[in-house]
């Protein structure tokens, strides 16, 4: 009995101890629970691990995808805008040229219209450095009479040949700047009396003919020019008349139909260089041969205005060169 109270005094004293005090027994289980919640708390951390492990890479993964989403359409951005981009695009273009060849000057002409116009008359080939772009030929006739007199007549054929360029156009709206030029030299030339110009129907795409007296020591010349253009090439014929050592002057209508006939040969022969119709000299060249057409031209230059020779410049110099030709003192050789 004394053992079993000094037992229950010892309980009463172990129950009543301090707080944060503990017995052995305690301690043992107090120890046992730090050990069960650190292997706990290990053990959550080693599975929390993998968790973040993934989440990173996940996040990681998310990032690289936007940055490729946003380099790719940064890319298709810069691609949209290089294809819409108009300095990117290619450079312009014009409309090629109808015509690549020109006809021999001198064979523009059949012989029987040179007999009309020029009788016994020599053609005389101008000088070119391209004869694809631009040729002439002249025929200088005087029928002498003797004491009665004689009769001048000059004649010239230029053609000049436009190619077309991206920087200064399409060889036939060049070929119209020309043509418009050509007329207006032929209106302004200097001591023309009564100058008159019209129309040309049927030859070529556009032609006119302008007419106007000039007074020289050696006669009264009438001149005729006629301008015409077929496409990207313009035709210009000089025609001028004379009567000297009194000789009557020539018919100025005359000469007239005489120039536009020539000018509708040359447009005719012009198309035959390149494939088209028959040519205005099938029945005979000033050689008595059929024209000949010129290759086509390699050239890719534009043409450009023409010498100032006159064999290019013919409206201007018509006059001048009948009154070289036609000295007084040729006509008064019997």
């Amino acid at each position: 009995m004394q053992r079993r109270a000094q037992r229950d005094d010892q309980s009463d004293r172990t129950d009543r101890s301090e707080p944060g005090v503990l017995t052995d027994g305690g301690d043992r289980r107090v120890r046992r629970a730090s050990r069960a919640g650190g292997v706990n708390r290990a053990l959550a951390a080693a599975a929390a691990l993998p968790v973040l492990l993934f989440a990173a890479a996940c996040s990681s993964d998310s990032g690289s995808d936007d940055s490729a989403g946003s380099g790719g359409t940064a890319q298709a951005d810069a691609g949209g805008s290089s294809a819409s981009d108009p300095s990117a695009s290619a450079a312009p273009t014009v409309q090629a040229a109808a015509f690549k060849a020109l006809p021999k000057a001198c064979a523009t002409l059949s012989s029987k219209t040179l007999t009309e116009l020029v009788p016994k008359a020599k053609a005389k080939q101008g000088t070119s450095t391209d004869p694809q772009d631009r040729a002439s030929c002249s025929w200088s006739s005087l029928d002498n009479n003797g004491v009665k007199g004689s009769q001048f007549r000059w004649l010239n054929v230029s053609l000049l040949r436009f190619e077309s360029d991206a920087t200064r156009g399409a060889g036939d709206r060049l070929a119209q700047e020309y043509y418009a030029k050509q007329v207006g030299d032929a209106q302004a030339v200097a001591g023309a009396k009564g100058t008159t110009s019209q129309a040309v129907p049927g030859t070529g795409d556009q032609a006119t003919v302008v007419r106007y007296d000039l007074k020289k020591k050696e006669g009264a010349f009438k001149q005729q020019t006629v301008v015409a253009r077929v496409e990207n090439v313009v035709v210009t014929v000089d025609y001028n008349g004379a009567g000297l050592a009194g000789d009557k002057t020539p018919s100025a209508d005359t000469l007239v139909k005489a120039a536009e006939k020539a000018a509708k040969e040359a447009v005719a022969s012009v198309r035959a260089a390149n494939g088209e119709g028959n040519g205005g000299a099938a029945s005979g060249g000033s050689d008595g041969k059929p024209s000949a057409s010129a290759s086509p031209s390699t050239s890719s230059k534009a043409s450009s205005a023409p010498s100032a020779s006159p064999s290019a410049s013919p409206s201007k110099s018509a006059a001048k060169a009948a009154a070289a030709g036609a000295s007084p003192s040729a006509s008064r050789k019997s």
